[in-house]
Formats: structure tokens, C-alpha cells, sequence
């Protein structure tokens, strides 16, 4: 079964504190995008990358690819006013198989944990990655109330999250809703239930200075 990833890396930086995107900060040597474009090559050599980059981007990008030497095939879509909006851009280039949707800034997904998320999604129509949450947790019910959540039927979401191509093509007809916070969101809103597969607690998204410290941590461990 045809094997897509659909890398969205809309995201400009503004918890980093600079003026770069986040997902072109160099990290162990190169672009922290660069390393998310690996993990997926890794596990597939012949899987279909679509790289989702605002237009205004994309130039400094293919600059980018070329004083790395970065030559891993991929084709780029335009971002759109918001990920709903660049995933549906994205899912315009591809046919059919399964797609799994990557943040772009979430570089150190293992291929084995990439392997077992497309795996599951040839049994299941919808497939994400979680972990259990390890800090206690309270919901707010009003300025002055809040109550605690049982963490143990709390997982938290990463990505990639693995559909049928025609299922999330299908999902992507409907309108834009602001409770649509990730691709199994827009799959459940049409009636699809969402499996759940392991991930690893070192599959982190870069958003912060702190986790910029993290992810050298994590490619030097695996140097």
C-alpha cells in the first residue's frame, strides 16, 4: 500500500523569541525541519513527502536544502491560513495509500514508532501516536473552581497521525471549525473512530528555547 507524509511547517517562531521559523533553527548540525524529512525517509525510501510551507518560505527553504546538500526528494504545497487549511493544500498531492500528517517541528519520531502508526493504520481507518500523562492534572470549571482529572484516562497526542487517504480527503470536505486542534479532530467529526498506538516521550515538538536544549540531548544520545 503506497506509503504519504504530509509535513506541515507553518509555524513562525514566536515562542522561540526569534526572528527564524522555528523549523529551520539549526539543531545537531542542521534544520530541525531536516531532521523530520529524515525520520520519515528513514522508515521508507519510497514514501511520498509533501512538505507544507507558507510561499514566503519557501525560497529561503530551497536555499537552505542547498547549503546543507539536502536531496531528499519532496514536493512543497502552499500553507494555508491555518494547519486545517495547510493539511487540506497538502492532501491536493496525494493519491491514494495511507498519509500520515507530521508537525514539522517534531523531529526525533523513531522508525520504529513511524512503522508502528502506518502498521495500524492498515487494520484501522485512523491511527495517533500518545503517552500517558505524568503530571497531575485539574480542569477549570470557573475563575474560582477547578477540579482534578483522573490522568489515568488521559493520553497525550502526538504525531504522525496515519488515515486512509480517502477517509481524511473526505474529512477535509467540510468546513473549518476552531475545534479542529489536529487531523483525528476533523476524521472525528465525521463519525471515525480513532485508534490509539504507543509513541515515545522523546517524539517532542520544538516550540520553546527549553525544548531547542532538549532536542541536542536527543541527537547527541543517538550519535
Amino acid at each position: 500500500m503506497k506509503k504519504n507524509v504530509i509535513i506541515v511547517a507553518g509555524g513562525k517562531g514566536l515562542r522561540m523569541g526569534n526572528d527564524l521559523p522555528k523549523q529551520f533553527i539549526p539543531i545537531g548540525g542542521k534544520p530541525v525541519l531536516m531532521h523530520t524529512i529524515e525520520a520519515f525517509y528513514r522508515f521508507d525510501e519510497d514514501i511520498n513527502i509533501v512538505l507544507v510551507l507558507p510561499d514566503s518560505h519557501q525560497e529561503y527553504w530551497k536555499s537552505l536544502c542547498e547549503e546543507y546538500n539536502f536531496t531528499i526528494e519532496h514536493a512543497i504545497a502552499n500553507g494555508g491560513e491555518t494547519r486545517f487549511h495547510s493539511v487540506k493544500n497538502g492532501l491536493a498531492l496525494v493519491a491514494d495509500g495511507l498519509v500520515g500528517v507530521q508537525d514539522g517541528v517534531r523531529p526525533f519520531g523513531s522508525e520504529e514508532m513511524i512503522k508502528r502508526c502506518f502498521d495500524a493504520a492498515r487494520e484501522y481507518p485512523a491511527v495517533i501516536p500518545v503517552i500517558d500523562s505524568t503530571d497531575s492534572l485539574r480542569e477549570v470549571v470557573d475563575e474560582d473552581k477547578s477540579r482534578i482529572v483522573d490522568r489515568s484516562k488521559i493520553r497525550l497526542v502526538q504525531t504522525p497521525q496515519v488515515f486512509e487517504v480517502d477517509i481524511l480527503k473526505k474529512a477535509y470536505q467540510t468546513d473549518f471549525k476552531e475545534t479542529f486542534t489536529d487531523d483525528a479532530s476533523v476524521v472525528e467529526a465525521m463519525g471515525v473512530n480513532v485508534h490509539l498506538v504507543k509513541g515515545e516521550v522523546t517524539n517532542i515538538k520544538i516550540t520553546t528555547p527549553l525544548d531547542l536544549k532538549i532536542g541536542e540531548l536527543i541527537v547527541r544520545d543517538k550519535e
